[in-house]
């Protein structure tokens, strides 16, 4: 057991700080405005979830599936991203500073107006994904308008 971790997931505990929802099935919940800093999301699925405006920063959401969940202006400052699908999500306005996004899939996700400042995306999947106004892992680029795919 690590420290801090409780030794289950609750896939009944209410949305706070730290919370153990790994492998818990969370589909179309209205969490938004959530605090869910530092939670353990590993597999966990938020498929057409409402979680704008949460603080996702810290997570563990290793393969965590969020397909066309709604995280505009949701934060994922240093959370571990890795294999998780993001597919069709609008993540409009999110911050992924920092955030370790290797291997996400974010497949059509409206990612116009997020910030990947310093974030890690190697073999990440922008296909047909609008990146129009965000911010670039440079912390300098913006992505002008019409970047499809691929920041232009």
């Amino acid at each position: 057991m690590l420290a801090g971790w409780p030794a289950l997931a609750a896939c009944t505990d209410p949305p706070r700080e730290n919370v153990n929802w790994e492998r818990c099935y969370l589909e179309e919940r209205n969490l938004a405005g959530s605090d869910l800093r530092g939670a353990r999301l590993r597999d966990a699925r938020f498929n057409r979830s409402n979680l704008e405006s949460s603080n996702l920063s810290n997570v563990d959401a290793h393969r965590a599936k969020f397909i066309s969940a709604t995280l505009s202006k949701s934060v994922f400052d240093g959370a571990r991203l890795t294999e998780s699908d993001f597919t069709k999500a609008n993540l409009r306005n999110t911050s992924f500073v920092r955030a370790d996004l290797r291997r996400a899939r974010l497949f059509r996700s409206d990612l116009r107006g997020a910030d990947f400042t310093g974030a890690r995306m190697t073999d990440a999947d922008f296909l047909n994904a609008d990146l129009s106004g965000a911010t670039w892992i440079d912390g300098e680029t913006v992505c002008s308008d019409g970047s499809l795919g691929q920041c232009k």
